[in-house]
């Protein structure tokens, strides 16, 4: 049976969150809020991660401002990215630490990690949790189910990342579940170990592929 895991990125957003959540009550689904903590910082996106979390849905960091990815910044603003969502979550019980890096439109590759987060990583306990099927809702809020639905028939376990910014967008995922329930998809929570290199703080997967060229600083006997 194939898998799909379903994930959002870049909210909370006061008008388009609710009705994301809404709509994974209706359907009986469980997934993960990847979070910028510039967003989460107001009064408004704490109640909507607080309920997001009481109704079984994870919480994870997806930097503060999501502006560039880390491996293109500095060791400070590198680490400033991370700390400060963490530092705008302290409030919020996560039962597992999670980060998402920024990958600028679904691109994997050395401009996702700084050394200097992958080190708070792995002294953390969090999971860097990436991807493997980005349909591009946000680009086009009227087509992407169907090329997440083709993208999800081509691997045994999908992790689906989608944007709760968009109200169009969003507008169809309840007729994207319903494709995926028609056609025998186990929908689950948990994330497929190919797109976990880092997995409570221990790096079980190369992580050069993601590392900038500070890679190096890293001593061998913490990877």
């Amino acid at each position: 049976m194939k898998k799909v895991t379903f994930s959002f990125d870049n909210g909370p957003e006061g008008d388009v969150t609710p009705e994301v959540l809404d709509c994974l009550r209706r359907c009986g689904v469980k997934a993960t809020f990847f979070v910028l903590g510039s967003k989460v910082s107001p009064t408004a996106g704490r109640a909507i991660a607080t309920r997001a979390v009481a109704e079984g849905h994870w919480v994870g960091n997806h930097t503060f401002t999501h502006t560039k990815p880390l491996g293109e910044l500095g060791r400070t603003a590198a680490l400033e990215e991370f700390e400060q969502t963490e530092r705008a979550l302290t409030w919020l019980p996560r039962s597992q630490r999670l980060f998402r890096p920024y990958g600028r439109g679904g691109l994997l590759g050395p401009h996702l990690l700084h050394p200097a987060v992958v080190e708070k990583l792995q002294a953390g306990g969090y999971s860097c949790v990436l991807w493997n099927c980005v349909p591009g809702d946000w680009r086009d809020p009227d087509g992407w189910q169907e090329r997440a639905l083709a993208d999800c028939r081509s691997r045994d376990w999908s992790l689906v990342v989608l944007h709760d910014v968009s109200r169009k967008a969003m507008a169809h995922l309840e007729g994207f579940i319903g494709c995926l329930k028609d056609e025998g998809f186990e929908i689950n929570q948990e994330f497929p170990p190919e797109c976990v290199p880092i997995a409570d703080g221990k790096i079980v997967l190369p992580i050069e592929p993601y590392l900038t060229a500070e890679a190096a600083i890293i001593p061998p006997n913490r990877r």
